[in-house]
């Protein structure tokens, strides 16, 4: 409390918490404003029955399912950075142009916001189609001579260009908090939809305790569920391996330089959430191609051989079967080990070294440092894989062995790791803005 009353009485922070809590209003109330031609009841029950749309429904802060302004929120910008992050790796110009510093990052993010709404135009255009094929669209303005509701370009159109806007009023949203707020805008974003999921979740597993009084004991199991796992995602987010440098001393004219003690921190969850979106964006592709053409696990068999199969395979295989999640715990594991090798070149940082007359105590510069650094990296990142795996199992374990559905647990699983990186983050920028008022008026 002394920290927040400290941070409340200076101006400048009290304005940006200001500025940050009205953008975040401005999101509420896009939250709330329905696209027209949207049957919103039969949308929240697609919602429901896939994992991928459940997920996002769940960062959106239920605006997917409710068919409103902001139903695609900031997936298409994420979806976009993660491309860019792939291309910076595979393409020497980017690469050359992220090392440029300021302005090189400037460059990257206006080609990562025209990317971004690229794919929003796609993802919007696949939303249209699946809906359309679901029979979510209701249609108030033409009907034909049989008396069917015909889609219309105009409905088409509509529901595209709004799911669009919204997505780019969101990216816009973000980068105002980000230059006159607190902390990263689109992070916040994100933090927001997802907590305001909160009392809803609360809701829903109330719900399912009093049709089934025997399973009253699930209110109490949760609570030490989502305690236990915000105790250990925060201290799995912390964690980290510190190898030890040691920089030799050289003479410059006639001073001595270095000899300092430093290290290298590796975090054990250093990859984030990013090989959990990976791993679900593949086991939830099925899913969405059966979505795209209107079959679900419950549609009557037209004896065609290719619809039959998918009918079968989306009944035996789903997010509330064993295989699934067996399947979904290893991938996660080789995307956890695909991202850090892209974001980690031991033999980079090696040279490094090497170039600053820095070293590992008893191991030789060059391959041996490299050597020792991979090895090191790849203990640390199969130990941060399997805390990811067992973070996003816990809502299919939650489902196989209570019988309840899985949203109830949703903020306990990937949605955890969101927001806790996001407060971290947060209060990391706050504490730097109050160093920097104490230095300046230091100074002064």
């Amino acid at each position: 409390m002394n920290y927040l009353s400290a941070v409340w009485k200076i101006p400048d922070l009290r304005k940006k918490i200001f500025y940050t809590l009205m953008i975040l209003l401005v999101f509420c109330f896009g939250s709330a404003l329905f696209v027209p031609y949207l049957d919103n009841d039969t949308m929240s029950e697609l919602v429901k029955n896939s994992a991928l749309l459940d997920f996002m429904n769940n960062i959106t802060g239920g605006a997917l399912g409710n068919g409103t302004l902001f139903a695609m929120s900031i997936t298409p910008y994420i979806n976009a950075s993660i491309i860019m992050q792939l291309l910076c790796v595979a393409l020497p110009p980017l690469e050359r142009l992220q090392k440029e510093g300021e302005t090189g990052q400037k460059v990257i993010n206006r080609i990562t916001k025209f990317l971004a709404l690229g794919i929003g135009l796609f993802q919007a255009s696949a939303f249209y189609l699946g809906l359309r094929s679901q029979g979510c669209l209701k249609f108030n303005d033409f009907r034909n001579l049989n008396g069917e509701l015909p889609a219309t370009l105009l409905t088409m159109f509509t529901i595209i260009i709004t799911f669009t806007a919204g997505a780019s009023l969101i990216i816009w949203l973000g980068d105002q908090i980000s230059d006159k707020g607190i902390g990263n805008g689109v992070s916040i974003i994100l933090f927001a939809g997802i907590v305001s999921r909160l009392p809803v979740t609360a809701y829903d597993l109330v719900k399912s305790v009093s049709v089934d009084k025997s399973k009253l004991y699930l209110i109490p199991l949760v609570f030490v569920l989502y305690l236990t796992m915000l105790t250990l995602t925060v201290l799995m987010t912390n964690a980290e391996r510190r190898i030890p440098i040691q920089y030799a001393k050289r003479m410059v004219g006639r001073k001595m330089y270095g000899g300092q003690s430093s290290h290298i921190p590796i975090k054990v969850a250093m990859a984030g959430v990013m090989p959990i979106i990976f791993a679900m964006s593949i086991m939830t592709l099925p899913q969405t191609i059966c979505y795209w053409f209107g079959i679900t696990e419950t549609s009557a068999k037209t004896g065609s051989w290719w619809t039959d199969f998918w009918i079968w395979f989306l009944a035996h295989f789903n997010q509330s079967t064993i295989w699934y999640g067996i399947i979904y715990f290893f991938l996660i594991i080789g995307f956890n080990y695909f991202y850090i090798s892209m974001q980690y070149n031991p033999t980079e940082i090696a040279n490094n070294l090497k170039k600053n007359n820095g070293a590992i105590p008893g191991y030789r510069p060059g391959k041996p440092t490299a050597d020792f650094i991979q090895n090191a990296l790849g203990k640390i990142t199969l130990i941060g894989a399997i805390f990811l795996g067992f973070v996003a199992l816990v809502p299919i374990i939650f489902t196989i062995t209570t019988r309840v559905s899985g949203s109830a647990m949703a903020l306990g699983g990937t949605s955890l790791l969101i927001v806790v990186g996001v407060v971290q983050e947060t209060g990391k920028s706050i504490q730097s803005q109050m160093m920097m008022r104490k230095h300046r008026g230091f100074l002064e």
